[in-house]
């Protein structure tokens, strides 16, 4: 195995990540939404991770592994991802002169696609799934001798992931409820990370598609589980809960919110009429959430995710054509 799948998942790792990840980005907004705050009578502020280099959170986890594998002698990295995951990876090896390999679903968001082909790296389709792809990504692997980044069970990548929650906590220190979308669940194990040891009493939620449960189920049981993975938003679409990260959401969430399909395609629409950003179905599903958990978090200073801004154009037509792209909550 690898030296950096033994790399320590730790405070002191996520805060020396900080040091790659700023030579590429800055840190994300994090903006009060004075409308949202008045409808669901809390304080509610969005930390705009799709304002980041590939127009999302995972680019943070993609620097840092990348930093990480380049002092080594690697070849080279390969990957499966259905679109972000990838897109991290095949930028950051970019930046630091590693030739990459992305592995996606057949079918997968065309414009993630394009994005991950427009960095240079080599973008296979293969298979109907996530899972599919994850065993092309293996066997090729194996035959080319590239370094396997795992889009979950990857220290590195938590690591990165986490320099997110330790801006949250600078620009909002006295925060008191946090949701975020989980796929894979590199962010949940980032934020539990961090917001466990240094402000303890926040209260996190996740949210995912019921058409995608894995890790819901998987948090219920108390063991990993498989599901069905038939959600049309790709940060959601992982078929089984994965053992590095649900180690640390496991017992650290204080609730789970699971979205129907027209739910998802609801909060694509209110984030466009609230926050004129175009986002996609997982990216936005905190939206969602906090208006299912909304008496929960009256009166409470609470931090949405806008996790990811890579939407097909099918996507946006659809959210779009919805009453609540007008009209806003008054619609729903």
């Amino acid at each position: 195995m690898h030296p950096l799948k033994h790399t320590p998942i730790s405070l002191e790792q996520a805060r020396d990540a900080l040091s790659p990840i700023y030579q590429h980005m800055q840190a994300s907004p994090l903006l009060s939404c004075q409308a949202l705050s008045q409808q669901l009578d809390c304080e509610l502020y969005i930390k705009h991770e799709n304002h980041n280099p590939t127009g999302s959170f995972k680019i943070r986890g993609g620097i840092n592994l990348m930093h990480h594998l380049a002092k080594t002698n690697a070849r080279g990295v390969i990957t499966f991802s259905t679109g972000n995951h990838g897109l991290s990876v095949a930028q950051s090896a970019a930046w630091f002169g590693l030739p990459a390999t992305i592995v996606v679903p057949e079918g997968n968001n065309p414009a993630k696609n394009r994005r991950i082909k427009a960095t240079g790296a080599n973008l296979l389709e293969a298979g109907s799934s996530f899972e599919h792809a994850a065993q092309t990504a293996e066997r090729l692997c194996n035959e080319q001798g590239l370094y396997y980044a795992h889009p979950a069970d990857e220290p590195c990548l938590i690591n990165g992931v986490a320099s997110e929650f330790l801006e949250i906590l600078e620009q909002l220190p006295d925060i008191d409820a946090l949701i975020l979308p989980i796929g894979a669940g590199s962010e949940l194990a980032a934020a539990t990370l961090v917001l466990k040891q240094l402000k303890p009493e926040v209260e996190i939620f996740a949210v995912q598609a019921e058409s995608s449960p894995a890790a819901y189920l998987s948090w219920r049981a108390g063991r990993i589980q498989s599901a069905d993975n038939r959600t049309f938003a790709g940060g959601f679409a992982t078929g089984s809960g994965y053992a590095l990260p649900f180690s640390y959401y496991r017992e650290s969430l204080s609730d789970f919110v699971l979205l129907s399909e027209q739910e998802i395609y609801q909060g694509i629409a209110l984030a466009a009429h609230y926050t004129q950003n175009l986002m996609e179905g997982a990216g936005s599903a905190s939206l969602m959430a906090a208006l299912r958990l909304r008496e929960r978090l009256k009166g409470k200073k609470v931090v949405v995710q806008f996790s990811g801004a890579n939407a097909s154009a099918s996507e946006l037509r659809h959210a779009y054509q919805l009453p609540c792209f007008e009209h806003g909550l008054n619609a729903l």
